[in-house]
């Protein structure tokens, strides 16, 4: 089992950047796939960006492809999603979420473990 604590999210102008991380204790890090999804008031959690359990593969939703970048250090147990050039449809509770397999990183009933999210909100 593994337990998920997301931080940096807060507010942010259009145009701006955050850096969200995820820490990840009670299990073996790498042993997990990782995501990242959002959700906004009155809408289903999306999907934003995943990342394979070495950091070797990443994935992300159309919706934010050349605007995110996502990494991890298996080292720290972290993981990262870097967000430039804001846009205030991004804003969301984001959530990380992790999962031992490696298929469908886009569907979140796929991920087994959830963190509590973290509020990312862009103003124009």
């Amino acid at each position: 089992q593994v337990q998920l604590v997301e931080s940096g999210g807060g507010l942010a102008q259009a145009g701006g950047s955050l850096r969200l991380s995820c820490v990840a204790s009670g299990s073996t890090f790498s042993s997990y796939a990782l995501g990242w999804f959002r959700q906004a008031p009155g809408k289903e959690r999306e999907f934003v960006a995943a990342i394979s359990k070495s950091g070797g593969s990443t994935f992300s939703a159309d919706s934010v492809k050349g605007r995110i970048t996502i990494s991890r250090d298996n080292a720290k147990n972290t993981m990262y999603l870097q967000m430039d050039n804001l846009k205030p449809e991004d804003t969301a509770v984001y959530y990380c979420a992790a999962k031992q397999t490696a298929l469908r990183y886009n569907d979140r009933s796929m991920y087994d473990y959830w963190g509590q999210g973290t509020q990312v909100t862009v103003s124009s």
